[in-house]
């Protein structure tokens, strides 16, 4: 069993021009509920001003039904976004440190250890009223300084990890990683921390989404990210394009006997849907071929 995170509501729609209303994010998210995703980023508390279609992030938390089953996260980038985010009802929250100085500090205004510090304080902060994860954004490649060495990686992993992250993520935030860079980064994180799942997050900027994808899951990855449709963006990082298509990743994984859990008929009209909101084509494949063999009617 793989666990698929959507993260659609959150990183899928963020760089879009067409904001979304409260109640259209709401039913992307009970569409992805449906289909059998049972892990959502579903919001980012950043500055509105910044990231518009972010904006009101409290106000769709409390709208969405609660279930049991169903694990929601939030993505915070600084201690002012925690305090937002630990007041909602939320189940777990997200927080980013970006590998490279130079778009760490256009993520967030800081070098990388200078906010490693603030997360050991908001993971201090976390402990006993909400679950807490960090994610290295950059893992694999900066748009600023270049190639991230595995040393630098490693040596962000070791700060990060030493205030108990129930789980590290690495992204490919700019899309240049293949799979042999997936094998190595993700191997050595394990290896280092064998106790901490870890969870990758991967943009088809250069079309290796997915086979870095199965790179990951070889090498022992817990959880993969992806939206529907392959939306998405970063907003600080130049040509970042789509993140792995949600229903494309569940094809392949059925296709080669991977349980995630996922209809990917509904995964697909969920897709579909999307698209047809954001009013423009989205990338992912799946949505035009179908399914093979075809779904009977």
């Amino acid at each position: 069993m793989v666990e698929i995170v959507d993260v659609t509501a959150r990183d899928g729609i963020q760089n879009e021009k067409r904001i979304l209303s409260p109640e259209e994010k709401a039913e992307l998210i009970s569409k992805s509920i449906k289909a059998g995703t049972r892990r959502l980023e579903v919001a980012s508390f950043v500055n509105p001003k910044r990231v518009p279609q972010m904006a009101g992030g409290e106000e769709l938390i409390a709208g969405l039904p609660r279930r049991d089953d169903v694990t929601l996260i939030g993505l915070v980038l600084n201690r002012r976004g925690f305090d937002r985010a630990v007041e909602t009802d939320l189940d777990e929250i997200n927080f980013v440190v970006v590998a490279t100085d130079t778009f760490n500090r256009r993520n967030q205004g800081a070098d990388t250890f200078e906010t490693v510090a603030v997360w050991k304080e908001i993971a201090d902060a976390a402990r006993g009223r909400i679950r807490a994860g960090i994610t290295i954004g950059a893992a694999f490649g900066c748009p600023f300084e270049g190639e991230v060495p595995l040393d630098r990686l490693l040596s962000v992993v070791d700060a990060v990890a030493r205030d108990d992250p129930h789980e590290i993520g690495l992204a490919d935030t700019i899309g240049v990683a293949g799979p042999r860079d997936v094998t190595e980064r993700v191997t050595a994180v394990r290896e280092r921390f064998p106790e901490i799942p870890v969870r990758c997050h991967f943009h088809n900027t250069r079309n290796t989404g997915l086979t870095n994808a199965w790179a990951a899951i070889e090498a022992g990855a817990a959880s993969l990210d992806a939206s529907l449709a392959g939306t998405g963006g970063c907003p600080f990082a130049p040509k970042a394009t789509g993140n792995i298509p949600l229903e494309d990743l569940v094809y392949m994984l059925d296709r080669s006997g991977v349980p995630t859990g996922i209809d990917l008929q509904s995964a697909i009209d969920a897709a579909l849907w999307i698209e047809a909101i954001l009013d423009r084509p989205q990338p992912g494949q799946l949505m035009k071929a179908g399914i093979f063999p075809p779904v009977a009617a």
